[in-house]
């Protein structure tokens, strides 16, 4: 998808970040992508302007690749894309910052290291539900048959005073090539990995606090169960119905329900 990035897979630092501005100008980059993991199950994504910001954090989830899906869209490597956004982007301060940096980040330069002159694919990005869904498709051009370009001329020809120009040969569609994912802003800094926070998401919800309260409600329901087991208990107790290894209790002389029956 970057033909042009740089990879460094040996930064284990999670609190220094402010060290990848070095690592970004020890490689002569102007961007940094950061991907952090957590816990195994939890992935973030850093989108940096080094190295003098802005920085946005962002949760990405629903990761699909395109051996897990099969699909079928292929493009040449090296190739550059086109970048597509949604008109949502431009609706919100915060969603134009992070245009700025997908465009900056993903966008490939004309004569770029290891790129090729062409452009084949396009890389979309739709605003929805306050999350990012990113999608990469293959540009695919085909020709027509000869059966429907002969209809589409005759029908041109049918029609009186027409204005269209000549008939296109071919048939452009979009087949989806793949990764596929969600991202959800969660922090925009000022500076690159440090700075004052610009925007803060207050509807994003950690994947641990989900967790937290899923096992709080099972807990809760385990809990309510162990209650009511003690009180049934008690209650076969205080009406005498209660057994000692599977045999009653000897009837006591002097009880209430003796004397009295």
């Amino acid at each position: 998808m970057l033909p042009h990035s740089r990879k460094d897979a040996k930064f284990d630092s999670k609190s220094k970040l402010n060290e990848l501005n070095e690592l970004a100008e020890l490689y002569n980059c102007n961007n940094v992508i950061f991907f952090e993991a957590r816990k195994r199950q939890d992935l973030y994504v850093w989108l940096s302007k080094a190295p003098n910001g802005p920085t946005v954090k962002m949760h990405l989830q629903n990761l699909h690749t395109m051996e897990e899906l099969h699909f079928t869209g292929n493009c040449l490597k090296g190739s550059r894309p086109i970048l597509s956004f949604d008109a949502a982007f431009d609706n919100h301060p915060h969603l134009r910052v992070i245009k700025e940096l997908f465009f900056h980040s993903f966008g490939v330069p004309q004569g770029a290291r290891k790129s090729k002159p062409f452009i084949d694919r396009v890389m979309g990005f739709s605003v929805l539900d306050g999350k990012i869904w990113v999608r990469n498709y293959q540009i695919c051009e085909e020709e027509r048959s000869a059966v429907k370009l002969a209809k589409e001329k005759s029908g041109a020809g049918e029609t009186k005073n027409s204005t269209s120009g000549p008939v296109d040969e071919t048939d452009m569609r979009l087949v989806e090539i793949g990764p596929r994912f969600v991202l959800t802003p969660i922090v925009i800094q000022e500076g690159s990995f440090g700075g004052p926070i610009i925007y803060h998401n207050r509807e994003f919800i950690s994947p641990n606090q989900v967790r937290a309260d899923i096992r709080k409600s099972r807990a809760s329901k385990h809990n309510a169960r162990a209650e009511q087991a003690v009180m049934r208990l008690s209650k076969k107790g205080e009406l005498g119905l209660r057994s000692e290894g599977g045999v009653q209790p000897p009837k006591d002389d002097l009880d209430r329900k003796t004397l009295f029956s």
